[in-house]
């Protein structure tokens, strides 16, 4: 093991569970779960290659499942119930927290570890100051690789948006916005319904999830999004320059 070490790709998907949330949108994010498992059991190679965590977050965020194999035995999914306001600085500080914690485990366990990705659904403007929750922000994507200055285990950031989602601030939390492995959001069009645009960016995270792991499997490394022509109906991608949400 020690000297050929596995890679694996962690993916945090951050759910908000205001109080907004409530009947239809928190039970379609409970599906999120139960189909990753489903598109790993169908594509059991991948389940060597990728880990899950899941954190919900309103007033205050919490680790629902620690960073794990979902194709474990033992796994039990963790329900979401709704709860509090909308605080986006709380989600990025435990997120920061807990990137740093899993990439120092699984690297004292032999492991070699892809740069992180984070997939992060909201139905709401953050209810934290303005400046709180860029702060939070800040310290978790930025790094300076010429100073070493920053958070060394800064992930790939993907908004999702649905209902009254800010685009503005959302396209704000893409991470890298720009260079060659640049991310995107993906924000419900209008006139879809929220929860039915959750189950399309759930179909979004597992395509991802799937050709992650297969670019993987190939030799490739980081986070690959689905093409345009994958997205589903109800749904659009902007990149960070995009303004046509407007």
């Amino acid at each position: 093991m020690t000297e050929d070490k596995a890679k694996l790709l962690p993916f945090y998907l951050v759910i908000d569970v205001s109080w907004s949330m409530d009947g239809d949108n928190i039970e379609a994010a409970n599906e999120i779960m139960p189909q990753l498992v489903d598109a790993l059991a169908r594509n059991p190679i991948l389940g060597d290659k990728v880990r899950f965590a899941l954190i919900d977050f309103s007033d205050e965020a919490q680790v629902q499942l620690p960073l794990c194999d979902l194709l474990d035995d033992d796994l039990q999914l963790p329900g979401l119930t709704v709860r509090g306001g909308t605080s986006y600085a709380a989600a990025f500080r435990l997120l920061r927290r807990e990137i740093e914690d899993n990439v120092k485990q699984l690297k004292a366990d032999h492991y070699s570890v892809h740069r992180p990705a984070v997939f992060f659904l909201s139905d709401g403007a953050p209810t934290d100051e303005d400046q709180e929750w860029r702060e939070a922000l800040r310290e978790l994507t930025e790094y300076d690789r010429q100073t070493g200055a920053g958070f060394a285990m800064y992930p790939n950031l993907i908004p999702f948006g649905v209902a009254d989602a800010d685009p503005k601030v959302l396209q704000s939390l893409i991470h890298p916005s720009s260079g060659t492995k640049q991310m995107r959001m993906y924000m419900m069009d209008k006139g879809n319904k929220p929860a039915e645009a959750i189950k399309a960016m759930a179909e979004i995270l597992v395509s991802s999830v799937v050709n992650s792991g297969n670019a993987m499997v190939g030799g490739s490394s980081g986070v690959v999004l689905p093409p345009a022509s994958q997205i589903p109906v109800g749904v659009s991608s902007y990149g960070a320059d995009d303004d046509d949400f407007l």
